[in-house]
């Protein structure tokens, strides 16, 4: 296979997209309706063939050999995802065996696989500016808003057409960097996690018990632990009729692309300030809004800040069956998270009553953790390992870790559960699997 030269790809890409926003121009002059984002692909498939055609012949008339009709083909897909994909990027992404993709300057590229190994990876770029670039234009193409990237704006983080979840920063570090956590399972359920390992196949029957039964839920966790996948799973055990609303950061939940299992989502994104520093809408404030748009449940993506205070009194005024996810390195430890949230939130709630607002709020707080499992030659693995029901407050967070880890490493029932006689009114059974 001959290699792609990326600095024709790069010509070709800002000649087609000369093109077809040349098009947009004239569409918008002429008063026709602006193409949709399908037909716009479909039209730079024409413009890239129509390109590559003209540089064909303009090889032949400077007596060199036109490209074969196999290496036109990787262009013509090498551009097309320059213009609408990731570029260099894509190939990773194709790859559903990669997991994680870290770069630390356009040529220091990591990749981490679902095996757990790690690898150098090829240059995406081929220099650090070409490297922002493409982190721009994903940033102003992702999500529900543009997003910028510049030095007025050095961070960013956002959804990839794929689901997957980028974060990058510039001039911060010595060097622009990049990470992408590939969301690997989209329409995912409790029994591909019971069948994978994750869960516990009683603890799966309990999770789905649990949020049938309505029951707030956080679920805690590490860095790419294994919450978000996690959490969908949880989503996916609540009946179609009813009504989600969605509130994340950058959209990666996806729970409103699946229609046959919610067909009445709206999702919320965060959005950042524009140039002028106007615009903010902040997850507080998308939290307030989805409690006067007749949730059945709210379900926030990741709590990091403010809207924790919001959150928690949605789920203690009657908005039950809410879901979540925090970071955190236990079960136990949620309670201090949320404290110190509360602290710093523009409530400023002390710890005392942000304990009472957790008591009042959170039913079950659900640990996972990515771990090696040596018994299947290292090979990492997320597993929920604590689940911890709360009990009530007395100065602080009564709680009951009713499934935790034994010696041998099983995942097994702990201490007694409050809520059993509600939990089996939901079809649970314990001693029971799921299915």
């Amino acid at each position: 296979m001959t290699a792609v030269d990326h600095s024709l790809v790069k010509r070709f890409r800002q000649d087609a997209g000369d093109r077809i926003s040349e098009q947009r121009r004239q569409d918008q002059v002429s008063g026709v309706t602006p193409m949709s984002n399908e037909d716009e692909r479909q039209y730079a498939r024409a413009v890239i063939a129509q390109i590559l055609e003209e540089y064909a012949r303009a090889e032949i008339n400077a007596g060199r050999t036109p490209l074969d009709a196999e290496t036109e083909e990787q262009y013509a897909a090498a551009v097309h995802a320059a213009l609408f994909g990731v570029g260099r990027l894509q190939p990773l992404l194709d790859d559903p065996e990669v997991e994680n993709i870290d770069i630390n300057g356009c040529d220091h590229v990591f990749v981490g696989y679902s095996d757990g190994r790690e690898e150098r990876g090829e240059p995406v770029a081929e220099t650090d500016e070409e490297l922002i670039e493409l982190i721009q234009i994903l940033g102003a193409y992702s999500g529900l808003s543009s997003r910028p990237f510049d030095s007025a704006n050095p961070q960013l983080d956002l959804r990839l057409p794929d689901g997957s979840r980028l974060s990058a920063v510039m001039d911060v570090a010595r060097r622009p960097a990049l990470s992408i956590r590939r969301a690997r399972m989209g329409k995912v359920f409790i029994s591909d996690l019971v069948g994978n390992g994750t869960l516990a196949p009683e603890l799966g029957h309990f999770l789905a018990c649990a949020v049938r039964a309505r029951k707030n839920i956080m679920i805690a966790g590490a860095t790419n632990a294994g919450k978000t996948t996690l959490l969908r799973a949880l989503a996916n055990e609540i009946p179609p009729h009813e009504r989600l609303i969605t509130v994340e950061r950058a959209l990666e939940l996806g729970l409103d692309t699946f229609p046959d299992l919610h067909p009445n989502v709206v999702a919320f994104e965060e959005r950042l300030p524009n140039s002028e520093g106007q615009g903010t809408i902040s997850m507080a404030e998308l939290v307030r809004r989805s409690l006067r748009m007749n949730p059945s449940r709210v379900i926030v993506g990741e709590v990091l800040g403010d809207e924790i205070v919001t959150m928690l009194n949605a789920m203690s005024q009657g908005n039950d069956g809410s879901l979540s996810t925090i970071h955190a390195n236990s079960s136990h430890e949620v309670f201090n998270r949320i404290s110190t949230y509360a602290l710093q939130a523009t409530e400023r709630l002390p710890i005392e009553a942000s304990q009472m607002l957790v008591a009042g709020a959170v039913n079950f707080v659900v640990f996972i953790q990515r771990r090696n499992n040596f018994q299947s030659g290292g090979r990492l693995q997320r597993v929920v390992t604590s689940v911890r029901e709360v009990n009530g407050v007395d100065g602080r967070v009564l709680s009951s870790e009713v499934f935790a880890e034994a010696p041998d490493g099983r995942v097994v029932p702990h201490a007694p559960i409050a809520c059993l006689e509600e939990l089996i009114a939901y079809g649970y059974r314990p001693n029971g699997t799921w299915g």
